[in-house]
């Protein structure tokens, strides 16, 4: 099965998010509908939260929150020259369950985010991180932004 051609990929995400180099933790934003979308990162070996060559667990929680802020970002103000991302900030985690082995330096995570609802600047959403297929990681997350 071929996989489609992301909607954003490299510079492109930075009208997405504020992160940069080295904390930025997505790198392809796949697909969007009107509850979320999917995102994704492939791990590359100067990531910043790498730990015996695995992204650590902060580290997928923060490419977690930035795969939400990002699709928050695009449906906000979309990706249009001169607009400026939205500055998010975690709130809260719930429920994160790490499901199997950290991902490995270039393994690509691929993150369902699903929006369960959105109260004046926060917004409640549930995520699911895939590698290879397998579930990774789930959490909800509340990101303010």
């Amino acid at each position: 099965m071929k996989t489609a051609e992301p909607l954003f990929k490299g510079e492109e995400i930075k009208k997405l998010l504020n992160q940069r180099s080295p904390i930025l933790m997505v790198d392809a934003v796949l697909s969007t509908d009107d509850k979320g979308g999917t995102v994704g990162l492939t791990i590359a070996p100067d990531n910043l939260f790498l730990g015996d060559g695995r992204i650590t667990e902060p580290g997928l929680i923060e490419h977690i929150a930035q795969s939400a802020s990002a699709l928050v970002s695009l449906a906000a103000n979309g990706a249009a020259e001169g607009t400026k991302p939205l500055l998010g900030f975690i709130g809260e985690v719930k429920k994160f369950k790490l499901l199997g082995d950290l991902p490995l330096v270039g393994d690509t995570i691929t993150t369902k985010i699903t929006i369960l609802s959105v109260v004046m600047n926060i917004t409640l959403f549930s995520a699911e991180s895939e590698v290879n297929g397998n579930v990774v990681a789930t959490c909800q997350m509340k990101l303010s932004v």
